[in-house]
């Protein structure tokens, strides 16, 4: 992958509860993007391009929680182990908070009301827009839920958008929802590459 200055990697929520097998929410597979998260983000910023992360944040209650009315375990706390970047990524760059208000946050670029589904941006694109960014790339978690929601909001907001297929990984709360995921994905005009 080539980086240039009007390019950013978007690190998505590579979180202790999404990535460590200890996590709440835990995905398997995603250790082992760990070291080809960390090659990209030391080959974008060689190339004086930008690295953003986005990081699951949210309160102790929330219609997105399981035990509050939604589908998911309590995951990604404010202020918790489980919503700090796993220790063995590198992380050298912005970072965009996403379910602060307890808001369902799977994409980057914006959350919505669980309730309403009335939608409201993130800092993410006004950040990008100030550093002149056209082309993003995207790696991280999961695969069929934040990763897929962010690059396709990415495309849908006019960047050009490439997902490395070997710096995610899914979910896949029923099987085929990752591949699913990604055709959905390139129907829209994101690119698909591995990196490395």
């Amino acid at each position: 992958m080539e980086y240039a200055p009007d390019t950013a990697l978007i690190v998505v929520d590579v979180q202790n509860d999404f990535a460590d097998p200890a996590g709440s929410l835990s995905v398997s597979g995603a250790p082992a993007i760990l070291p080809i998260l960390n090659a990209e983000v030391a080959s974008a910023l060689s190339a004086g391009a930008t690295v953003v992360y986005t990081q699951d944040w949210h309160p102790p209650t929330t219609p997105h929680f399981a035990k509050d009315g939604g589908i998911w375990p309590v995951h990604c706390l404010a202020d918790s182990w489980g919503s700090d970047f796993h220790p063995d990524l590198v992380v050298d760059g912005d970072v965009v908070r996403k379910g602060v208000g307890g808001e369902d946050g799977f994409s980057g670029f914006s959350v919505a009301d669980p309730q309403s589904g009335q939608r409201q941006d993130t800092e993410l694109h006004s950040l990008l827009r100030d550093h002149g960014i056209q082309r993003l790339v995207i790696g991280g978690l999961a695969t069929d839920y934040c990763v897929r929601a962010t690059a396709l909001d990415a495309i849908d907001r006019g960047f050009e958008t490439v997902v490395l297929t070997n710096a995610i990984a899914g979910v896949d709360r029923a099987a085929g929802d990752s591949e699913r995921a990604l055709e959905e994905m390139q129907a829209a005009g994101v690119r698909l590459v591995r990196a490395g």
